[in-house]
């Protein structure tokens, strides 16, 4: 089997501006999940049923649908309905957050309720308010806690925004397309498109292995 390697050289640039747009959707995607997941799940938490249920099934909506039809969804329906019009990136990026804040706010929720009871109860007890037991007691270990799921969740999400691809968005597995499109190859531009995908994971499982290290978790 021949192996053209004039093929990676020709779009190694590409290559290189698609993993940057890889990696700027998947952190947007993963900032703006972790933000919102937060939020979600003090709202599934509430003693309410009235105001638990509404975010209850945005969770299960968003984790019990394939990402490739929210994203056709958001992409073709909802964002030129709400905005006007859009771009694949940001149907992409609204996309990544809103799918990841569901998983992201159960990772939180089963941290914050791992958490003994009694921790709160004495924080109480020492005359702290809710606000500072969640800031000073339970939000530290929660995080620490969370730290392997919400590592493995940015991992997915990166892995996931491969699929921008679908909607034209020039991230890395759209130039790997657009190159096994020119010459009608596939070997070459995929390989390197794995490969790429590859570094980034394990550069991350290296990343999120340190943290955890570094904050102890347990």
């Amino acid at each position: 089997m021949d192996f053209r390697f004039d093929i990676i050289v020709e779009y190694f640039p590409f290559f290189m501006e698609g993993m940057g747009l890889t990696i700027l959707m998947s952190v947007v995607g993963v900032l703006m999940g972790c933000i919102l997941g937060f939020f979600i799940a003090l709202g599934k938490m509430s003693p309410i049923l009235i105001v638990r249920l509404p975010f209850i099934w945005y969770i299960n909506f968003l984790r019990g649908t394939p990402l490739l039809v929210q994203l056709f969804l958001f992409h073709y329906a909802v964002l030129p309905t709400l905005l006007g019009s859009t771009t694949p990136v940001i149907s992409v990026m609204v996309t990544l957050s809103l799918n990841s804040s569901a998983y992201v706010a159960e990772i939180f929720r089963a941290g914050l309720q791992s958490i003994d009871k009694g921790q709160a109860e004495a924080a109480h007890s020492l005359g702290m308010n809710k606000f500072q037991v969640m800031r000073h007691v339970l939000l530290p270990q929660a995080f620490k806690r969370s730290i392997p799921p919400l590592g493995n969740e940015f991992i997915v999400l990166l892995k996931d925004s491969s699929l921008g691809a679908m909607i034209a968005a020039q991230e890395l597995l759209y130039w790997g397309r657009a190159a096994s499109g020119q010459y009608l190859r596939v070997w070459e531009p995929y390989l390197m498109v794995a490969l790429v995908y590859l570094v980034l994971t394990l550069s991350l499982t290296y990343l999120l292995n340190y943290l955890e290290r570094r904050f102890d978790v347990k």
